[in-house]
Parts: C-alpha cells; sequence; structure tokens
C-alpha cells in the first residue's frame, strides 16, 4: 500500500542527499587511471561473513554467520570484475554476485550486487581508493520503505587478508550502523 508520509520523508531525504552523493564518492576518489584497482583481488578467497538481520530496526543486533568462497573474475581485460559469493551457516545460503565497474571519465567504480534469490542489482554504490589502498563506496537505497545512505569500505589487511564493511545511515550519514562484515582470506 502506498504510504504518503513514507514517500515524502523518503523524497525530502533524496532531495538532501542526491546533490552530495556525488561529492561523497568523489572526495575519495583520487584523479588518477584506478583501472586496475581490483587487480589484487582476482583470484579464490576463503570468506566469512557476519549479516545483521535486524538493520536499523532499534533493537538489539541479531547476527548471523556464514563461511564459504568467494571468486573474483577479470571482465574486460581486467577493467572490470565479477565476484561470486556462495557462503553458507546455520541462517541458510547467501549466493550472489557483484559486478564492479570502472566509469574511465569520472575515475570511479560502481558496485552493484545481485542475489539469486531475487535476481534483481541493488542500488550501486560509487567511489575509489585512496593512497593507502582503501576503497570507499557511497550510495543511497531503501530499506523498509525507508531512504538509506550506504556506505561500502574495502580494507585490504595484507596481500592475503581482506576486510568488507558495509553500514546503512538513515539521519543523512551522520551516525552509521554496520550491518556486513566480511573477512576474506586467500587459498
Amino acid at each position: 500500500m502506498f504510504n504518503v508520509r513514507t514517500f515524502l520523508t523518503a523524497a525530502a531525504l533524496w532531495a538532501a542527499i542526491a546533490p552530495l552523493q556525488p561529492a561523497l564518492a568523489q572526495a575519495v576518489t583520487a584523479a588518477r587511471d584506478g583501472q586496475h584497482d581490483f587487480d589484487w583481488e582476482i583470484g579464490t578467497w576463503a570468506t566469512h561473513v557476519r549479516v545483521l538481520r535486524n538493520p536499523l530496526s532499534g533493537k538489539p543486533p541479531q547476527w548471523a554467520e556464514y563461511q564459504g568462497a568467494s571468486v573474483v573474475k577479470p571482465l574486460m581485460a581486467g577493467r572490470w570484475n565479477f565476484v561470486e559469493l556462495s557462503v553458507a551457516g546455520p541462517s541458510g545460503k547467501i549466493e550472489g554476485g557483484a559486478l564492479r565497474l570502472y566509469n574511465p571519465k569520472s575515475g570511479q567504480w560502481s558496485l552493484n550486487f545481485t542475489g539469486l534469490a531475487s535476481g534483481t542489482l541493488t542500488a550501486p554504490v560509487f567511489g575509489g581508493f585512496d593512497n593507502r589502498g582503501v576503497g570507499r563506496f557511497y550510495g543511497s537505497d531503501t530499506l523498509d520503505g525507508r531512504a538509506i545512505l550506504v556506505r561500502f569500505v574495502i580494507t585490504p589487511k595484507s596481500a592475503a587478508e581482506t576486510t568488507f564493511e558495509q553500514s546503512y545511515s538513515a539521519d543523512g550519514g551522520l551516525t552509521w550502523e554496520t550491518n556486513w562484515l566480511a573477512t576474506d582470506t586467500r587459498r
């Protein structure tokens, strides 16, 4: 059922953040050619994932844990890539993929996820890597009918270990709640 109040709230939040979204992503993207920023990740990784099952609910956190693998494959001579994710745990399975596309004009990447259960792409997050190799990506989406911001941070710990953290914000980026933590270890 269409809810006018939810729509107006989402529209107001979108109006407030839409002009900031490119600036947020641009702030973390250096003026350089980053089309091979993900080359280090090509290959097979053991993956441990923690997922917050009740994000932005105001209730005590309920985490689910999964183990499995990620396989990162280059596309278009390595300028793009695709991540195949397959993890399982007591709460079930997560199977899906992330299509990562580099835009040479903006110098930014877009990260686009799809799960086998839905078959549709989530709203993309945009950004790039800083001089220390940390990737920061920002976008907007909805959760339970309300507009939210999404932040995705990739932090290489070593050549053999990387962490991925996704967070949501319902207050325009003033506060963030982590809802996805993954640690990948090279196989």
